[in-house]
């Protein structure tokens, strides 16, 4: 097996476990992972990351349903207002310039970073 499929391996491995420890989140990993690890363009990466995500987080919600630790009455108001927002990110990505981009992912990652910790 090559470098590059061993990568692939490794990152998918990596991004499974977090998904299930922490309930999605796999793309705050995916993302850097590709674009630093596999010089795979920004706009690529984060859409790329979206779709890996999807089977990752089906396989994790199927287990916390059967573990019976799912709050639905709080998911499905949020997942009304994700879909709109996942239709105007979409829509968005690629007209935002790479490097604001990195910057507001950055800072995302760097704020909620902080917020777990100091909580």
């Amino acid at each position: 097996m090559h470098s590059k499929p061993l990568k692939l391996v490794g990152i998918g491995l990596a991004t499974g476990l977090i998904n299930g420890l922490f309930g999605s989140g796999g793309g705050t990993l995916v993302v850097p992972a590709l674009v630093f690890l596999l010089g795979i363009e920004d706009y690529k990466a984060h859409a790329t990351a979206i779709s890996i995500i999807l089977p990752l987080s089906i396989i994790s919600s199927y287990i916390y349903f059967k573990n019976n630790i799912i709050r639905f009455d709080i998911g499905l108001s949020i997942i009304l207002g994700g879909v709109i927002g996942s239709i105007l990110g979409a829509k968005l990505l690629n007209k935002v310039p790479i490097p604001i981009l990195r910057k507001i992912f950055g800072s995302v990652i760097i704020y909620t970073a902080i917020r777990m910790i100091v909580k």
